[in-house]
């Protein structure tokens, strides 16, 4: 998510200080949608630190919200429990980047009770875990089986994205190790197709240990690359997200010192894609001497020298009742805080531009529900969702 840190106080201050009106006080903010349709930002609660929120499939009634400490905390029928779901402070390195970053829900989890989170933990490593719930308002913690840990070389760039995909397999989005440009190896984890850094990968968690690589990914029997691995050229691909209508897979790549991108293929189309990073920064060049042919160039493009610092990557919204907005990408940023729409396909951008909702401070996720409702979240503690 964020690009360079010293302490998750420390870059709060820095971004609310120099990014966004820093103004979430109001229970709703209205604002009118490009194509003329009015929206509300509706809280639903507030929350420390929260970097994520997401639902069981088929069940309308709850939404699992992730903070960043190590808490997943519900919302049932619009009313926040002071239980939390799960609490795994006593595991999880909470400070800059780092934390509980990425929860799912499998298809099946009403039958098998399986769930699966990453976090960086107390020994700094990023981790894949699987849990059981013991009720749908209650996890039990001693279910806890380990499905991967990744050493990973700077505080920075830890991803965290989890999404099970339209195949129904769960899709891991990870940072190419942190620091500046990649130095990692001659040409950087992210074109390493022997390192899962860098990369999303797609994997079976259910498995008696570890996880299974599903036959069709694309790099399954190469020489020297890691079956797991499903796409790569991603410097941290913070929040991404499949279009549950279509299936095509978007992502927000966070940028280095110039240009935060949206990257955009159709369902199935990112099974071995190359998306430029190290070599190329959105579609600026940063190793004039590296080449990575056929790579996908990105959708969107937004500069720093326009005010963005971090692009926090949002969903197709799916949500009728939001008229104009519907079939739109929606998406923001941690320091402009504002909130844009795009209708997106292969290779293109139309009607990208900013909505009139009003800025959140410190914009650091999207989410999405059973119901294709879709929030906002402020690592300032408030989550808002798109109404009409």
């Amino acid at each position: 998510m964020w690009r360079f840190t010293l302490s998750g106080v420390l870059i709060a201050a820095f971004f609310a200080a120099g990014c966004g009106d820093g103004d979430s006080s109001a229970q709703t903010t209205t604002g009118q949608i490009a194509a003329g349709a009015k929206v509300k930002l509706k809280r639903i609660g507030n929350f420390d630190a929260p970097l994520y929120l997401t639902a069981v499939p088929g069940d309308r009634t709850r939404q699992y919200i992730v903070e960043q400490g190590g808490r997943i905390v519900i919302v049932r029928n619009g009313k926040q429990r002071s239980t939390p779901f799960l609490d795994i402070t006593a595991k999880v390195t909470s400070e800059g980047e780092r934390g509980l970053l990425g929860l799912a829900f499998p298809r099946d989890h009403a039958t098998s009770g399986l769930f699966y989170v990453y976090y960086t933990g107390k020994d700094l490593k990023q981790h894949l875990v699987e849990y059981k719930r013991a009720s749908p308002d209650a996890a039990d913690p001693a279910s806890a089986r380990e499905v991967f840990a990744h050493a990973d070389p700077e505080p920075n760039h830890n991803g965290g994205q989890l999404q099970f995909g339209p195949d129904g397999l769960l899709y891991v989005g990870t940072g190419d190790g942190g620091g500046g440009d990649d130095q990692h190896g001659s040409r950087g984890n992210a074109q390493d197709l022997g390192s899962p850094l860098g990369k999303i990968l797609r994997i079976d968690p259910k498995a008696g240990s570890g996880f299974k690589i599903p036959a069709g990914n694309p790099f399954v029997g190469r020489a020297g690359a890691r079956g797991e691995i499903y796409s790569y050229g991603l410097r941290n691909p913070w929040r991404f997200s499949f279009d549950r209508k279509t299936g095509a897979l978007v992502i927000g790549d966070v940028g280095q010192n110039a240009v935060e991108e949206i990257d955009y293929v159709k369902k199935g189309a990112g099974a071995g894609a190359n998306f430029g990073w190290r070599p190329f920064e959105g579609t600026a060049k940063v190793y004039p001497n590296e080449s990575v042919p056929g790579h996908v160039k990105p959708v969107i493009e937004k500069t720093h020298s326009n005010g963005w610092c971090s692009i926090t990557g949002g969903y197709v919204v799916r949500d009728r009742s939001l008229g104009g907005l519907y079939g739109k990408y929606v998406y923001g940023d941690f320091c402009k805080g504002k909130i844009y729409s795009a209708r997106l396909s292969s290779g293109k951008a139309r009607a990208n531009r900013a909505t009139n909702l009003k800025t959140i401070s410190q914009l650091s996720s999207f989410g999405e529900d059973a119901a294709g409702r879709v929030y906002v979240i402020s690592l300032d503690g408030p989550v808002y969702r798109l109404v009409r």
